[in-house]
């Protein structure tokens, strides 16, 4: 057989040969970009362009800083299409953690959206690495900045060649993208996905017992760009001729709503929260929604009664999967096999509302404290996955040996798996709270806490959240004989985490619950607190 490597520039080539006019609809602050894949094309082969005419050379990083744009699509082809590295930057971090990464990574030019120059800004003066700037605007001018040197996107593509090849000698499994996880403990872990695993996980999308992308599809990934490749949505879309819509900066439900109705979408993907705010946009508007054949949720679990909202009110299927950035990130997705049809609804529901089985290409074994679990549906172990799109190692990251054990991943997430391999996901084995799709470190809240002068013991769990999800509660016992205050406690917290790390209340207890070898018991703290009301914190 013939070994031809499989690597992003044939994805976009394809686009550009079979598929000219299909279309690219990207919302940014200033309103509606179409363009064919044709235009989406050359204006790619033109970044590939500019980037080396800045400098870049093969294997170096390019960090972007964006929403989901069509500059930002052509990014993910534009940089790996010549031979660098796709660094998408979480825009949601901590400014500690995007200058770490930023400089971990190595990255040496950052591609902007005007509107996120100040988060860049902020940190600029720790950044190590970084030679160029590029801003990604509508405007014909650059906006006001500190940022040197600083270029305009749209002006280093006017004088850049349209007609520039691809690298054609791309090993296929150099590194094409890059991302990091949201920091759950400590600094974030760097994960690289080669021109390979991209490209098979694309193929995984479009099976049809997949998320069965095609052609004849309108994708609107709402999940970030930054989070995981869109879940590996725009790779997928530009290689099978889907047509994207991408719903730009500072989306609403109410867009988002518009988008779906207007330009005929047909498959959308994002974490629960973003389901909710758009059922609750449904139950309030006229839509008509009768374009979707599905929407993939992901990141963390979806309550049962929004599946079912979803499907009998709306008539909207809903398919909930599974999947890390170590994972690129799709590993399973819950669909009813062919003979489950017939079961009583609430039994169809119990199904959809698990996590599902593997995608062809991914493996997993189920380890229990006596080895390999039973798959009986109630024996609970942690998931260990492998495949051709799965990581090996963490980037330059000595923590690399925890997770990667003799070719396998622990994903640190705990599951029950049922006789038909369906797997679903009970608990994590570290304490993390997970609010609207993201991780948040209790342990990293907690050591902040206690450095507080007044707090004697610390611990942070998650209680559960009508739109996030989870949220973080602070429990605080406090030093005998002093006194602080739920805000002197708050603003002891802003200045070292992003606002939304910061828990939502903040209960004085007396005692904490302890473990016989004295660690926190923090099961007994959910138990305790699992009807407690938070109130955000402004």
């Amino acid at each position: 057989m013939m070994n031809v490597p499989l690597t992003l520039p044939m994805m976009m080539e394809r686009a550009e040969t079979y598929f000219p006019k299909k279309q690219v609809i990207s919302r940014t602050l200033d309103g509606i970009h179409r363009m064919n894949y044709k235009e989406l094309g050359l204006r790619t082969r033109k970044l590939s362009h500019a980037l080396e005419k800045l400098g870049v050379q093969e294997g170096d990083k390019v960090g972007t800083f964006a929403w989901n744009h069509h500059r930002h699509l052509e990014a993910y082809f534009g940089i790996p299409g010549m031979g660098a590295v796709l660094h998408t930057i979480n825009i949601r971090l901590a400014g500690q953690h995007i200058s770490y990464i930023v400089n971990h990574a190595e990255d040496r030019v950052l591609l902007i959206d005007a509107d996120l120059l100040p988060l860049i800004e902020a940190v600029q003066d720790e950044l190590n690495t970084v030679e160029a700037y590029v801003v990604m605007t509508d405007q014909e001018e650059l906006p006001d900045t500190s940022l040197a040197p600083v270029y305009h996107y749209e002006k280093l593509l006017e004088g850049a060649d349209a007609s520039y090849d691809f690298k054609k000698d791309i090993d296929e499994n150099a590194p094409a993208g890059m991302c990091f996880t949201s920091a759950t403990t400590g600094n974030p872990k760097g994960v690289v996905y080669s021109h390979r695993s991209i490209v098979l996980h694309s193929m995984a999308l479009g099976l049809a017992d997949s998320a069965a992308v095609s052609e004849s599809d309108v994708t609107m990934p709402v999940v970030p760009m930054f989070h995981a490749n869109a879940w590996g949505l725009p790779f997928a879309a530009v290689w099978f001729g889907t047509t994207q819509v991408m719903p730009g900066p500072q989306f609403t439900p109410q867009a988002l709503a518009e988008l779906i109705e207007s330009e005929k979408v047909t498959l959308s993907a994002g974490v629960p929260t973003i389901w909710l705010g758009l059922l609750r946009e449904l139950d309030t508007g006229d839509y008509d929604t009768s374009s979707l054949r599905a929407v993939l949720c992901g990141g963390s679990a979806a309550p049962k009664g929004m599946i079912q909202a979803f499907e009998s009110k709306y008539n909207i299927p809903f398919i909930h999967a599974y999947g890390m950035t170590e994972t690129t990130p799709l590993v399973s997705l819950s669909r009813l096999k062919s003979y489950q049809t017939d079961l009583e609804e609430e039994e169809r529901l119990e199904i959809r509302s698990k996590q599902g089985t593997m995608v062809p290409g991914v493996e997993m074994k189920v380890i229990g404290k006596d080895g390999e679990i039973n798959w009986d549906g109630q024996e609970m172990g942690e998931l260990l996955l492998r495949g051709p799109w799965i990581a090996d190692e963490y980037y330059q990251d000595d923590r690399s040996s925890q997770a990667f054990v003799d070719g396998w991943l622990h994903t640190g997430d705990v599951v029950t798996v049922d006789e038909e391999g369906t797997i679903k996901i009970v608990d994590r084995t570290k304490d993390l709270i997970k609010s609207g799709g993201e991780w948040i470190s209790s342990v990293d809240l907690e050591n902040a806490l206690m450095a507080h002068e007044a707090v004697f013991e610390a611990s942070v769990i998650a209680v559960p959240h009508e739109e996030w999800q989870e949220r973080p509660l602070a429990c605080v016992v406090l030093h005998e004989g002093t006194h602080a205050s739920k805000q002197e406690i708050y603003d002891f917290l802003k200045p070292q985490f992003a606002k939304w790390w910061l828990p939502d209340d903040i209960v004085f207890m007396k005692e904490i619950p302890k473990t016989s070898v004295g660690k926190f018991l923090k099961r007994a703290l959910r138990d305790q607190l699992s009807d407690h009301f938070v109130v955000a914190n402004d």
